[in-house]
C-alpha cells in the first residue's frame, strides 16, 4: 500500500456502516495487491457504534473519514469518496464485499489501463458459502447476463443497438466491486444522489456520455447479503422502486403472473438444489423447504413495489431501507 505522498493509480473507497464483520478481512486483502502503481485506501464511515472504527485503527495506512449517518446517500457518498480520491482511478467496495486475490485491484483497472475509451468497470460477485440458494442462483445468473468468465466484455451505446434487452444489458452496472477513472466522476458523470439503483443510473449516464464501460470477471470478490427471511422481500421491494427509477423494472405485474412466477421460479430452483454439489443432503431437503416461501416474497414484493408510490406510506411498511433508517445499510446486491 502506498504513503499518502506518492503519485497513486487509485484509491479503493470503502464506504461503512457497522461493517465490522466482514472488514477486517476485506482491509487484509488490500494490504498487498498486485498492481503496477501505488494506491490507497480510504473508509467513508457514516457514524458505526459497532467494532468497525477499532478495525480501521487497527491498518494505520488506511484514511479514515468520517460523516454524520444522515449525510450517507449510496450515490452522494461515492461521490465524496472521488472527490477525496487520490488516485487517476477511484475503486469501490462496500463493507461485506471481500477481493478474493492479490490481483484483484490490477483486474479490475486494467481494462480502463489498455483502453482509455473505457471509464468505468464492474467486477464479478461471487456468493458466500452457506447464501441462500434462491440468492445465489440470483446472482450467478446476473453475472451470467453481464458477460463471458473467460475475458472482459465492454459495453457501449452502439454495442447495445436499438434492442431494449441489449439496452438494459449494457446498462448493467454494480459499485459493491467497481472502480472508474477520477475525473470522469468528478466532472462528466458522476453518481446521482437517489435512495436506490444510483449503479444502474450511473451506467446508463456512462453509456449515454458515448462512452465505455467493461465487465471484468477476473476482478472478483466474495458478497452475498446476509438476509432473514423476513428482510428477504423488504429488500426486493427496496431494488424494484430502485430498477423503477431507471426504467429496468416491470411496467405492470398481475396477481396470476405473481402466481405463475412463483410456481416456475420455485420449479426451476428445485432442479438447480437438486444438481448443486456445494449443498449436503441436508442443506438439499432445507433449501427445496425453504425456497418456494422466498419466492413468494420475492413476486409479491416485487408487485408491490410497481404499485407503490414511492413517495407514499408503503416506502415505510414494505421498505427494508426504511426499517433500518437512522442506520445507513451499506451491503448492496
Amino acid at each position: 500500500m502506498a504513503k499518502a505522498q506518492k503519485a497513486l493509480v487509485a484509491t479503493v473507497v470503502v464506504p461503512t456502516f457497522n461493517g465490522e464483520k466482514y472488514l477486517r478481512r476485506i482491509l487484509d486483502s488490500l494490504k498487498d495487491q498486485d498492481v503496477d502503481g501505488a494506491y490507497d485506501v480510504l473508509v467513508i464511515d457514516s457514524g458505526s457504534s459497532d467494532g468497525t472504527l477499532d478495525i480501521v485503527r487497527d491498518f494505520p495506512d488506511v484514511r479514515l473519514h468520517e460523516i454524520p449517518n444522515a449525510e450517507f446517500g449510496h450515490g452522494r457518498t461515492r461521490n465524496l469518496g472521488a472527490r477525496l480520491s487520490r488516485g487517476e482511478f477511484t475503486a469501490f467496495l462496500t463493507h461485506d464485499a471481500i477481493p478474493l486475490s492479490a490481483s484483484w485491484l490490477r483486474r479490475l483497472l486494467e481494462p480502463m489501463l489498455l483502453d482509455d475509451s473505457i471509464v468505468a468497470v464492474t467486477g464479478k460477485q461471487i456468493p458466500r458459502p452457506g447464501c441462500l440458494p434462491l440468492l445465489k442462483y440470483e446472482m450467478e445468473g446476473v453475472f451470467i447476463k453481464a458477460g463471458v468468465d473467460y475475458g472482459v466484455t465492454v459495453y457501449s451505446q452502439e454495442w447495445a443497438g436499438d434492442d431494449p434487452l441489449g439496452r438494459d444489458r449494457a446498462a448493467f452496472y454494480s459499485d459493491v466491486n467497481s472502480a472508474a477513472r477520477t475525473s470522469i466522476l468528478l466532472t462528466v458523470v458522476p453518481y446521482r444522489d437517489v435512495p436506490y439503483a444510483e449503479d444502474q443510473m450511473f451506467g446508463r449516464d456512462v453509456l449515454a456520455a458515448g462512452l465505455k464501460k467493461a465487465y471484468a470477471p477476473a476482478a472478483a470478490v466474495e458478497h452475498s447479503n446476509d438476509l432473514t427471511r423476513k428482510e428477504y422481500g423488504r429488500r426486493v421491494f427496496d431494488e424494484t422502486l430502485g430498477l423503477r427509477s431507471v426504467g429496468l423494472a416491470p411496467v405492470r405485474l398481475t396477481r396470476r403472473g405473481v402466481l405463475a412466477r412463483v410456481v416456475r421460479g420455485s420449479l426451476i430452483d428445485a432442479l438447480r438444489i437438486a444438481g448443486d454439489r456445494e449443498l449436503s443432503s441436508a442443506a438439499r431437503i432445507r433449501s427445496w423447504l425453504v425456497n418456494p416461501p422466498l419466492q413468494a416474497k420475492k413476486w409479491v414484493a416485487i408487485r408491490r413495489a410497481l404499485l407503490a408510490d414511492p413517495s407514499g406510506r408503503a416506502q415505510e411498511r414494505h421498505s427494508l431501507e426504511a426499517r433500518r433508517r437512522g442506520g445507513a445499510p451499506q451491503g448492496k446486491s
